[in-house]
């Protein structure tokens, strides 16, 4: 857009320029025509009284002289037409009396000699322009524009009490010039729509490397890099990687930054397979403790002899400890099997009674609660793991059970998603609602809404990590969305191929 600008400024500079030069050059040609012109007035060289008159002199007079003119030399006896005749093709001709009476005569130039050439006198009105020539008092040069004839140059002669001037016309500079001014125009919008496409062409052309860096750059935004093995990352071809040029030197760079990129979710992939590993391995070698200390402890404590109720205290203790860590191994070789991509056993199953028996259990462990249930009249199908889907209501219902005062209502849904390819189960209660700030981190590994991690509830932070593990392997996901009063736990997931068979065999 500079460029094109500046070529217009350029451009515009040398059309007025040429304009200018040109208009001088026909202004000077004018004159010549004028002075030629003038040449023609009896006296000027050749005598107005013809053999032996008295003549004007021998050349132009200039300004402030006076030559004078006699009436009775005059071989036209002061006619305006036959003094016209003399005269070049379209000049004018006339007098200016002492009275400041002015006549004027205008040659056509139609005819073949001086004597039947067309002439016309010049009405009063359009004569009375020539009176610049007796306000000038013989000054050189003036111009005028006489109606219905056009502009003209204009000069005069003092001849005893007349002055007698000369007028040419300027139509054929005018129109040269007029012509120029189109000519210049059209040539320079052309020029600028042509040098506005060449440089729209050539900027285009120069950006491509650019495109083709901008389109390697969105290839890899769409790449999921925040878990799991990334592959290989696309790369910007050689040929845009010239550092001689500026994009070049762009996708250079961009290069360099997906080298450093990669090698860091390398670095990252190997560390989480390696936490993952070792926490599958440490998960999996102390289960065997664990059931020992707590089979040990329960085995002691139902001896047959009498243990002191301090000991018989410190075996409980040590049972519910053995539980607990039991079932945080548990969790935890769960989900390093998730992570570990390990497939999960998959079949066609209704979730009415998935949703049925994990609220039984829920209820059962929290009696105190309001639970109600809401299915649909026809089964709703998906292909799932029966139980790891009957986990992650568990999961659900308990921590519905355990973060919300007693008299609360939960409610199981089961409905299909308003895009008709996929169902929801919601978990919906009416309690105090989650935190807003724990709400965008619920889902991560030992989250817990009591920041002391108290252990009062029994809780080891890793309930809904699970549930969220457990659907992403499903196909699905999972979201919360929780206000004072109303919380809500949606996990979508997408419905089997299989149609359901007998609704008979699938309720038994």
């Amino acid at each position: 857009m500079t460029t094109t600008l500046m070529l217009a400024v350029v451009s515009g500079a040398m059309a007025l320029s040429t304009t200018l030069l040109l208009q001088k050059n026909l202004d000077a040609a004018a004159r010549t025509k004028l002075d030629q012109a003038i040449s023609h007035i009896p006296g000027q060289g050749q005598g107005l009284g013809g053999q032996g008159g008295a003549g004007l002199g021998s050349g132009r007079q200039g300004p402030g002289t006076s030559t004078v003119l006699p009436k009775e030399n005059n071989q036209f006896g002061g006619d305006v037409l036959g003094f016209a005749r003399l005269l070049p093709d379209q000049a004018i001709g006339g007098t200016i009396d002492s009275d400041g009476t002015i006549s004027a005569g205008y040659n056509s130039g139609a005819g073949n000699t001086t004597n039947n050439r067309a002439a016309a006198v010049l009405t009063t009105s359009e004569a009375a322009v020539f009176a610049v020539a007796e306000a000038r008092g013989g000054a050189h040069y003036a111009t005028v524009s006489v109606p219905d004839y056009g502009d003209y140059m204009v000069s005069s002669l003092k001849s005893g009490d007349q002055i007698q001037f000369v007028a040419v016309s300027l139509s054929d500079s005018q129109s040269t010039v007029s012509e120029l001014i189109a000519i210049e125009a059209v040539v320079a919008v052309a020029g600028l729509l042509m040098t506005g496409f060449a440089s729209f062409a050539l900027i285009r052309l120069s950006l491509r490397p650019l495109d083709r860096v901008a389109a390697t750059a969105q290839r890899i935004s769409r790449v999921q890099l925040d878990r799991g093995e990334v592959g290989e990352l696309v790369r910007v071809p050689e040929g845009d990687t010239d550092t001689r040029t500026e994009a070049g030197q762009v996708g250079d760079s961009l290069n360099r930054l997906i080298d450093h990129v990669a090698d860091a979710l390398s670095a990252r992939h190997a560390s989480e397979t390696r936490v993952r590993q070792f926490v599958a391995d440490a998960s999996h070698e102390l289960r065997t403790p664990l059931a020992s200390i707590a089979g040990y402890a329960e085995l002691t404590r139902r001896g047959r002899e009498t243990v002191p109720p301090d000991t018989a205290y410190a075996l409980s203790r040590v049972e519910s400890e053995a539980a607990r860590m039991t079932r945080l191994v548990e969790d935890l070789l769960l989900l390093a099997r998730l992570d570990a991509g390990r497939p999960l056993d998959r079949e066609a199953l209704d979730l009415a009674p998935l949703v049925m028996d994990a609220v039984r259990d829920a209820h059962a462990a929290s009696p105190d609660h309001d639970w109600q249930v809401q299915l649909p009249d026809d089964p709703v199908m998906v292909d799932g793991d029966s139980h790891r889907l009957h986990q992650v209501l568990v999961n659900l219902l308990a921590n519905a059970g355990k973060h919300t005062p007693s008299g609360t209502r939960v409610t199981a849904a089961v409905l299909l998603s308003p895009d008709g390819v996929g169902c929801e189960l919601r978990i919906m209660d009416d309690g105090p609602g989650i935190p807003p700030a724990l709400l965008p981190s619920v889902f991560e590994r030992f989250a817990r809404g009591d920041s002391s991690r108290s252990r009062a509830a029994g809780s080891t932070g890793l309930g809904l990590a699970i549930v969220a593990a457990v659907t992403a392997s499903h196909g699905g996901r999972v979201s919360v969305r929780s206000t004072p009063g109303n919380t809500v736990f949606t996990v979508r997931l997408p419905l089997s191929a299989e149609p359901a068979k007998d609704l008979d065999l699938l309720a038994n």
